[in-house]
């Protein structure tokens, strides 16, 4: 991969792709909120609906919090606590592994009921195909950096990604060279994950930003019926 494109596309697009998805999904949120669905299918093939969107979403927590705290936390922290490297390498790709494979099983599931039932996919858009198909290539190239990185144990190659990582989010200069020698599956697995970003706004993602946290610190409330005297 030449200089250029590789400046690019780990340099300058991880800015275009999280440009995008902050803006976007705070206009979306504030302007179309009733749009972030898809056609009901609920009372379809229930039961495979509900093993694989449990099996799916609680793959899906795992990788995202192994790779928001693997990645961005710098790593003199992990050197105070102790963890080599090759610890943390290890750690990633047991964890990283049986998230990945439920994700994995759960994805297929969602897939194979939205594409290969009729009903189901009559009631589905464009954008709940697609995005589905995104997300599963992406876990598959996920999954497929398991098995590079057995190959580097000492967590070496995991180093370079936390220093990519954080000099994206810190916008210090020199991102892009931290991966330039990296394997390809690890630059494709990033740069589709970039892209997710990108599209997150324009597809039923964002029904992340719906999910009803606030609840947790509610005050509780109590509910009055008077009795009305005829």
């Amino acid at each position: 991969m030449s200089d250029y494109l590789n400046s690019l596309l780990f340099g300058y697009y991880p800015y275009i792709a999280l440009t995008v998805f902050a803006v976007g999904s705070a206009l979306r949120f504030e302007r179309d909120q009733y749009s972030w669905r898809s056609g009901s299918s609920q009372l379809l093939r229930r039961r495979q609906l509900r093993w694989g969107s449990n099996l799916f979403h609680l793959g899906i927590l795992v990788i995202f919090a192994g790779h928001f705290v693997g990645l961005l936390t710098p790593i003199v922290v992990f050197d105070a606590l102790g963890i080599s490297h090759g610890a943390k390498q290890l750690m990633a790709i047991v964890v990283g592994g049986f998230a990945g494979v439920a994700c994995f099983v759960g994805l297929t599931l969602l897939v194979h009921r939205r594409l290969f039932d009729s009903r189901i996919r009559k009631t589905s858009s464009f954008g709940d195909i697609a995005i589905l198909l995104l997300l599963y290539a992406q876990l598959i190239l996920g999954l497929g950096t398991i098995v590079v990185s057995l190959g580097h144990l000492d967590g070496e190659e995991m180093v370079k990604f936390m220093n990519w990582a954080q000099h994206i989010v810190t916008m210090r200069p020199g991102a892009a060279a931290f991966v330039a020698d990296v394997h390809p599956v690890f630059k494709l697995h990033l740069v589709l994950g970039m892209t997710l970003f990108l599209v997150f706004p324009f597809t039923r993602l964002v029904h992340v930003w719906s999910a009803p946290v606030w609840y947790l610190g509610r005050c509780g409330y109590q509910i009055v019926r008077t009795r009305r005297v005829v």
